[in-house]
């Protein structure tokens, strides 16, 4: 798979507008887990390498532990995952799948017994976010890095 060509270069004011929009994220209160949480989980739904391993990497560094970021991908299976957690989950798949699934109920029920109005607003913008990077990086086949080729022992 090759890169079409970078995004952020042949329209440098677009980037910026994501930009703002990720900048606005990070600093808008919400916790940083639950960034890293939702971040992670639609990258995964949107199969968009590039921010599986920039999620992944950022959470590690952050703190998170492995077994925390590997079972992302298998949440439902995993009592890991708190209830607020879960709730962000559940809410962050339903947006993410807004195309095929609509926003049901029960996501929304669920993640207002754990966030305020103002945070689910907050929340549904970071997975609207997250879904914007994605659409760019896959659209224009962005490259993640290679670390390190695995090893069998």
């Amino acid at each position: 798979m090759q890169p079409r060509f970078d995004f952020a270069k042949a329209s440098p004011e677009s980037y910026k507008a994501v930009f703002a929009l990720e900048q606005y994220i990070c600093s808008c209160g919400l916790e940083p887990q639950h960034i890293h949480l939702l971040k992670l989980r639609a990258s995964q739904i949107n199969g968009c390498a590039y921010c599986v391993d920039m999620h992944v990497k950022e959470a590690r560094h952050d703190g998170l532990s492995e077994q925390w970021i590997n079972l992302v991908c298998a949440w439902r299976e995993s009592p890991l995952y708190d209830a607020r957690e879960r709730a962000l989950l559940e809410w962050t798949e339903a947006v993410t799948n807004v195309a095929q699934t609509g926003v049901p109920d029960a996501p929304f029920a669920e993640i207002r017994k754990h966030f305020s109005e103002e945070e689910v607003v907050k929340i549904t913008t970071a997975i609207g976010t997250i879904n914007v990077w994605n659409r760019l990086c896959v659209s224009f086949r962005s490259q993640h890095p290679i670390d390190e080729r695995a090893q069998a022992a």
